[in-house]
């Protein structure tokens, strides 16, 4: 309950300074959702932060039924806060996900198509059907699929069903960047230099790109995303960049308009998070930095932005309000902003939506947006006056995705989660998802795993708390991005805050590699493996003793375990003894002590070397010595054999015999046998049941006896 004690800390602070007094109804709803919620989106609850910092009044009427037009992580989190309030809440599905989060969380659910989108969840004749069968009185649409698509909208009104959004001028007017703009600089909202009007051809394109000065930026009118968007250098990079970013947004929009403006070399991606009612009122509720992408999709955000001062935030705020109440904005809506070095700011767009990086916003204000975006729907004004919206500590998110980061950044992986463990344990932790052990990553949809939010009072808390949240984040069975996003927050850069939307390639100009260990770091792994082979050596040896006492079992007296480690392409010595749960390690030469409860059968390793406290994940260990170690976020030992010295003597000794069937093997191995009855001898290869460390004893032997002989461990 560590994340709702935060959330209830949090408000009480604030209510100190501005004489606010958290309601006692706040501890009964939250109390009701870790009552009736099932038990695997419960555990979600318990460290969503701004879900028990909002206080519900219950007198206050909305809704009865919402059905929420989305999947994943976004339905679940909307369904959350329609729990909170009491209002019941339909999901729908395609034929795929009919055993999703999401769907399990809902009080009713109904199938929309088969797995594609555009039969399923954006299907719009289906969802209509599902609303006029269970009878919601409102949808919610999320973020993507339907949440900015005006023609959703009006036949939401036209059969009298709320859509919790803005009007469909308003999603017109901004979804359109075109218009957009004009409107931007109507309401005295700074604008990127640029041609107002839709680019006829390619010659136009190089026109248009001369005056403005080059490099310019080439985009789709209708687009989003990243997509439809070209930077060009010179005339033929606009000929080139105008025919591919029209292709590209009559396929993904179905509206090949373009639009071109001067593009702003190295800016930073700000944006402010506004909110507005009916009653022509309107917040902005500080901003978020996002400059974190790859290929124009953000990757890390935190709010606030480390660059911004309180001038400069004011002014962004007031712009983005000015905008918002020029189109009469109600809901939650975010504004888009590039800020160059100098902090010029410039309108970048409009999202009529709620934004994926939402969570950190309610985690410095205090407010739940989705709570706030029901209220205006129903009609209600809103509660809070500018000055009291507050910025209290500092929250990070990290998209946990399941890709490849060492492929242009992360390229998609698809998959079974065989494993998945959130780190909600830790403080200040919350994860928004919707997926549990046995989902599927499928290719039919966006491979967001989940939302890792961490919250501090100061930005260097939280980034410490995201740092042990992504160690203890347990993800088997598909590929993810976690080694990327450890890297990123721990970067110099990123903690000086010298960022901005080039950052990943300016920092990882090759591709990014993994973490690179420094030479303290390599001897705390080695140290660290070493102490988990013996720790699990001596545990093999402990069963066997207890469970096998009629097979005899010689028992060596061992005090020091002397190692051969590869780590990547090198071989260390190592000497391990242990005393109890402590175990002395001497690595080229350095002496460490590593500590641990060494539970082999926790995914999860908490360790202590030399009073450093490490979080590693074996994700797998033979008996041979292979191991897979995550260390530092990264899976830096992909195959790590470790052996015993002694063997490695063995190996030296004893050659492949010429013939399997010779009389000298046979020889042997009847000596073998007679000298240690735990060995197991099959398919011409030697070994041992008993563990690799009773190969002491057979040294001797095997050098009194030139005979030849392949001796293989584990195999």
């Amino acid at each position: 309950m560590a994340g709702l004690w935060v959330g209830v800390a949090a408000l009480v602070a604030a209510g100190k300074r501005r004489r606010w007094s958290p309601k006692p109804l706040m501890w009964s709803a939250a109390l009701w959702t870790l009552k009736h919620v099932p038990h695997y989106s419960r555990q979600n609850l318990r460290v969503s932060r701004s879900l028990c910092s909002a206080g519900y009044d219950s007198n206050e009427k909305t809704f009865d039924k919402i059905l929420v037009a989305n999947r994943g992580e976004i339905a679940c989190r909307v369904i959350k806060t329609c729990k909170k309030m009491g209002i019941k809440t339909v999901a729908i599905h395609s034929d795929v996900d009919a055993s999703s989060v999401h769907v399990k969380m809902a009080d009713e659910a109904v199938c929309v198509g088969p797995a594609p989108t555009s039969k399923s969840y954006l299907n719009m004749d289906a969802i209509m059907e599902a609303i006029k069968k269970t009878r919601a009185q409102a949808v919610h649409p999320g973020y993507g699929f339907l949440s900015e698509n005006k023609e959703f909208a009006k036949c939401l009104a036209a059969e009298d069903v709320i859509f919790i959004g803005p009007d469909t001028h308003a999603i017109q007017a901004m979804g359109d960047k075109i218009e957009s703009k004009l409107l931007a600089k109507k309401a005295k909202v700074n604008t990127i230099p640029g041609f107002d009007g839709v680019v006829k051809d390619a010659d136009e394109a190089v026109r248009i790109a001369r005056e403005i000065g080059y490099p310019v930026m080439i985009k789709a009118s209708a687009g989003g995303g990243g997509k439809g968007m070209r930077i060009a250098w010179d005339d033929e990079e606009t000929r080139d960049g105008f025919r591919f970013s029209s292709q590209e947004a009559a396929s993904s929009f179905g509206d090949d308009r373009l639009l071109i403006e001067k593009f702003i070399d190295n800016p930073r991606h700000i944006e402010i998070q506004v909110l507005g009612d009916k009653h022509g009122n309107a917040l902005w509720l500080n901003e978020r930095e996002c400059s974190i992408q790859r290929r124009n999709q953000k990757v890390v955000e935190e709010a606030p932005s480390i660059f911004l001062d309180s001038e400069t935030r004011r002014a962004m705020g007031e712009q983005a309000v000015a905008l918002a109440k020029a189109v009469n904005y109600s809901s939650a809506g975010t504004v888009e902003f590039l800020v160059d070095s100098k902090k010029n700011f410039y309108f970048l767009e409009m999202n009529t939506r709620l934004q994926v990086e939402h969570p950190v916003t309610e985690c410095i204000t205090g407010l739940d947006l989705v709570q706030e975006m029901i209220r205006v729907a129903k009609g209600y004004p809103l509660r809070h006056k500018q000055a009291d919206i507050p910025i209290n500590g500092w929250a990070v998110e990290c998209r946990v995705y399941a890709e490849d980061p060492y492929k242009s950044f992360g390229l998609p992986s698809v998959g079974r989660l065989s494993q998945y463990q959130e780190p909600i344990h830790l403080p200040g932790v919350r994860v928004d998802s919707g997926i549990q052990p046995g989902s599927d990553i499928s290719i039919y949809y966006d491979p967001m795993i989940s939302k890792l939010i961490t919250y501090g009072s100061d930005r260097t808390e939280a980034l410490k708390r995201m740092e042990d949240a992504l160690d203890n984040y347990v993800i088997r069975g598909v590929t993810h991005n976690i080694a990327l996003l450890r890297e990123v927050i721990i970067n110099s850069r990123f903690i000086k805050g010298d960022i901005n939307t080039k950052f990943l390639s300016d920092v990882y100009p090759d591709g990014f590699k993994g973490h690179k260990l420094t030479e303290s770091e390599r001897n705390q792994l080695l140290a660290i493996a070493s102490s988990l082979f013996v720790a699990s050596q001596l545990r093999a040896q402990h069963f066997q003793e207890h469970e096998n006492a009629r097979v005899p079992i010689i028992k060596p007296q061992v005090a020091d375990w002397e190692l051969s480690v590869k780590l990547h392409d090198e071989v260390h010595t190592v000497v391990t003894s242990n005393s109890g749960p402590t175990f002395s390690v001497e690595v080229d030469g350095s002496k460490l002590n590593v500590s641990s409860t060494w539970n082999l059968a926790s995914p999860l390793l908490s360790v202590n070397v030399d009073g450093t406290q490490r979080t590693i994940q074996c994700l797998s260990r033979e008996a041979g010595g292979n191991m897979s170690i995550q260390f530092l976020g990264t899976v830096i030992l992909k195959s790590f054999p470790l052996f015993p010295a002694t063997e490695r003597a063995i190996q030296s000794h004893v050659q492949q015999c010429c013939c399997p069937f010779s009389s000298a093997r046979a020889e042997l191995e009847t000596l073998l046998l007679r000298e240690w009855p735990s060995l197991t001898i099959a398919s011409g290869c030697i070994s041992s049941g008993a563990g690799p460390q009773e190969f002491h004893f057979l040294l001797p032997l095997l050098q009194a006896k030139t005979l030849k002989l392949m001796i293989g461990l584990g195999k």
